[in-house]
């Protein structure tokens, strides 16, 4: 087992992450020993689908075949971020053309590169995102299980746990599903049965849609699912979202993977979060970022020059459907299942989802948080995942708020400007 942290860090010990209704067994997770955080840390009408690529290998499953397990490092002609050196107020990157900039901004890449370090996170993996331009702010990752790994961000190796609820709630306002209409559940803390798809009079927790994204809410997920979707229904809402297909980026980015069966039980537990679906952390902020620009797909963009070349913005949702997401989002921070890390004042303009998984043998404990900040005129979209074993120190929503925070701080001093040169332009609305 590793070196704990210094006794000063040990000071106040926090039981085990319980969260109320997220997809995890609450049985596979040991007594975990958390070491608190520093004291100086501060507490869419869619359209149409293109067609998809087809996946290049099979969907993994989840319990069998962990991905995570077999994760191999980006070659090192890929990886540009170990290639690149700091410039000034800029990373900059040498290629046949001479020294080509890089949009990340240093005062969040550096920081929250020592965050991870510090903390000793087995695997962790952060991007922020800049949503009106796609320019990706910051890609950091640590691996203390293996420190030779790279590219955990373009990695869709984390199972994507309840983010996934984000496209089932997507799917379900397209089917006339309204963010106030009441679902009555109970159970589906620890796994959803066929029995608890009907409605019974042992449901006597009743809330909306709203407040079931907010919490998290298995259950309910699952009895929408098998009540307004069939598998088409949740894979076309899964491809809009870019599932099942490259996303063109300067680092060779794995496609994040969703397996959506046909057996209705299998349908209903996928669309809560249980199925198998992988997410790479750039792709969890992409998503984030399709909320933050009204229902607005940006590329990703890492070099500099890229910019003025951007491809157009593709809609994915439309603008009404964007913002009862987003509003649905909101109640993960002000009410959910985030709500004690997003107390920060600079942070309550914020919204998000968040996921969590466990592995049993070997235990591995998955967090996740996709959101953006503040919820009115976006600067930032940020997803964040940590993957844990029993004794453990920060997850994911600690993480990404740490994420936001330098994001908004890097905004507020006019950064993210001097570095884009002020290229940035805004979302494109649609007619």
């Amino acid at each position: 087992m590793r070196a704990a942290l210094p006794l000063a860090f040990l000071a106040v010990l926090l039981t085990g992450f319980t969260p109320e209704d997220e997809a995890l067994d609450p049985s596979m997770l040991p007594g975990s020993v958390v070491s608190p955080v520093p004291a100086d840390a501060p507490e869419a009408a869619a359209l149409a689908p293109a067609p998809s690529v087809p996946v290049p290998v099979p969907v993994p499953s989840r319990v069998k075949t962990p991905p995570l397990a077999s994760v191999r490092p980006l070659a090192p002609a890929d990886d540009l971020l170990a290639r690149a050196h700091r410039d000034g107020s800029r990373y900059v990157v040498s290629d046949p053309e001479g020294e080509a900039a890089l949009t990340l901004v240093p005062s969040i890449q550096e920081s929250l590169g020592r965050t991870l370090t510090e903390y000793q996170t087995p695997w962790a993996a952060v991007v922020v995102l800049e949503p009106s331009t796609g320019r990706v702010l910051a890609m950091v990752e640590h691996s203390e299980a293996t420190p030779g790994l790279r590219g955990l961000p373009v990695k869709a190796v984390f199972p994507a746990a309840s983010v996934f609820k984000l496209v089932t709630a997507s799917a379900l306002l397209d089917e006339g599903v309204t963010p106030e209409d009441e679902s009555c559940y109970h159970g589906g803390k620890r796994r959803v049965s066929e029995s608890l798809l009907a409605d019974s009079s042992r449901d006597r927790e009743c809330v909306s849609l709203s407040e079931a994204l907010g919490r998290s809410a298995n259950v309910v997920f699952a009895k929408l699912t098998h009540r307004y979707l069939d598998a088409d229904k949740l894979r076309a809402a899964a491809d809009l979202f870019r599932f099942n297909r490259q996303i063109p980026f300067a680092i060779p980015t794995e496609p994040s993977l969703a397996a959506v069966p046909d057996e209705p039980l299998e349908l209903a537990r996928t669309g809560a979060g249980f199925g198998d679906v992988f997410l790479s952390p750039l792709h969890g902020a992409l998503i984030a970022a399709v909320a933050a620009n009204g229902g607005l797909w940006r590329a990703p963009i890492l070099y500099e020059r890229d910019l003025p070349t951007a491809p157009d913005p593709e809609r994915v949702l439309s603008e009404d459907r964007a913002a009862a997401l987003t509003a649905m989002m909101q109640e993960t921070v002000t009410h959910g299942t985030a709500r004690r890390f997003f107390r920060l004042r600079e942070l309550r303009g914020a919204v998000g989802k968040t996921g969590s998984l466990a592995d049993r043998n070997p235990f591995r404990d998955y967090s996740w948080f996709v959101g953006f900040a503040p919820r009115e005129a976006p600067k930032v979209a940020v997803a964040a995942v940590v993957v844990n074993e029993p004794r453990w120190r920060i997850r994911a929503p600690w993480l990404a708020r740490e994420a936001m925070r330098l994001g908004l701080e890097a905004a507020g001093s006019g950064r993210l400007a001097s570095v884009s040169e002020g290229r940035s332009v805004p979302a494109r609305r649609s007619p």
